[in-house]
């Protein structure tokens, strides 16, 4: 870490500048250090605005250099370009499917794929109720914002498609007339990749700054969703395979990625 003169330092886990006096990283939420360190004293006695020789600071200039890296931290900060696309495009196929522009028939996975594997990544856009799309929806933008501004984009579109991938080929394995559709399998794969790190850390009795308990109620009202709306089929298994596929990666990227304890 840099010496506490400095106006910053560059977080090790996003590349942010932060302030030196913080124990956790404002933006990726990553421990920095186990304790804030000590501001450092003033030398040579003299006033607030003089420097170890008494001759005056240079006000402007640091006024003028916190100016700067205060804007490259704010350029620097991730956004969640992913998961607004992912969210945008789950809205934009729920108008089309609504107004009878597309059929759900079309783009949902009813029945065998018999060489229609492309459905394999269209229906977890397809919702066949509003109460459905509404928790599912709103699971993937929180959990996939959290986890995109920890890992990154690529993390968030490979998990929401590959995880529901891999949910609704195991449902065509166990059942002959397996019904999946909606983003269940995605929302629990980003909500479990999520939650993995600080499930680590309370089983280390370390300290975490994630709700558990409220992505607990978030995941069972996930796997229930599909009996709630009447329509059961086999969603749920495909539900259960994506966020056990979720919480794999999650605490593979965490030993991965330990938090530096200074």
């Amino acid at each position: 870490m840099s010496s506490g003169a400095d106006l910053f330092i560059v977080c090790r886990h996003c590349g942010s500048e932060v302030s030196p006096y913080i124990t956790e990283c404002p933006y990726c939420g990553r421990r920095l250090r186990r304790r804030a360190p000590k501001l450092p004293r003033e030398r040579g006695g003299g006033g607030g605005g003089r420097g170890a020789r008494g001759r005056p600071r240079p006000v402007a200039s640091s006024l003028g250099r916190l100016r700067r890296r205060v804007g490259a931290e704010a350029v620097q900060e991730r956004r969640p370009y992913g998961t607004i696309a992912l969210v945008a495009g789950a809205c934009l196929v729920w108008v089309a499917t609504t107004s009878g522009f597309v059929g759900e028939g079309s783009l949902a996975l009813e029945g065998q794929l018999h060489g229609q594997w492309w459905r394999l990544l269209t229906f977890p856009f397809v919702y066949g109720s509003g109460v459905y799309a509404f928790v599912a929806l709103l699971a993937i933008a929180v959990f996939g914002w959290l986890l995109e501004r920890r890992h990154g984009l690529l993390i968030v579109v490979a998990l929401f498609f590959g995880a529901g991938a891999l949910g609704a080929l195991v449902a065509e394995a166990v059942y002959a007339e397996p019904v999946v559709s909606g983003g269940q399998a995605a929302a629990l794969a980003l909500l479990a990749a999520w939650a993995a790190q600080d499930l680590r850390a309370a089983r280390r009795r370390e300290w975490y700054e994630g709700d558990l308990l409220g992505a607990a109620a978030i995941a069972g009202a996930l796997v229930a969703m599909p009996f709630a709306i009447g329509r059961p089929g086999t969603s749920w298994l495909a539900g259960v395979v994506g966020g056990g596929v979720g919480l794999l990666l999650g605490m593979g990227i965490a030993r991965l990625t330990p938090i530096a304890e200074l």
